[in-house]
């Protein structure tokens, strides 16, 4: 099995609200997620974090303890995401989708259950304590 190590940010506002992005690309073309991507090769996982999260949203953040794991298929056969999913801050930037982000916005969680999310993201944020 081929693993691929990457990060995901949990990041709420003053309101309590969660960062989402609508991915562009697959795997989960058209779904929301967390922003996150892959972290390259001799990054670190905060590196990976901040990077991801300016290139996707235009926000910069400070990241925080890892909140959680998962392993979700890629759509290539024995390869795997391993994420890793780290709490952040928002330390400055404007909320602009970039990058492989179709959209950006926050959401509450009446809104969140309303959305095409990617699998497994609800029950792993439910599991995590962060909804």
């Amino acid at each position: 099995m081929r693993i691929i190590p990457c990060v995901g940010a949990v990041i709420k506002d003053g309101k309590g609200r969660l960062l989402l992005i609508r991915r562009g690309h697959e795997p989960g073309k058209g779904l929301w997620s967390i922003p996150g991507g892959k972290i390259e090769s001799g990054e670190s996982d905060g590196a990976a974090l901040v990077r991801e999260i300016l290139e996707e949203t235009g926000l910069t953040v400070r990241p925080g303890r890892l909140i959680g794991t998962v392993r979700r298929p890629t759509g290539m056969p024995d390869t795997e995401f391993d994420i890793r999913d780290y709490a952040a801050d928002v330390t400055g930037g404007t909320l602009t989708p970039g990058d492989d982000a179709d959209d950006a916005r926050w959401a509450d969680l009446s809104q969140i259950e309303t959305l095409s999310l990617a699998d497994g993201l609800l029950d792993a944020l439910r599991s995590w304590g962060v909804l």
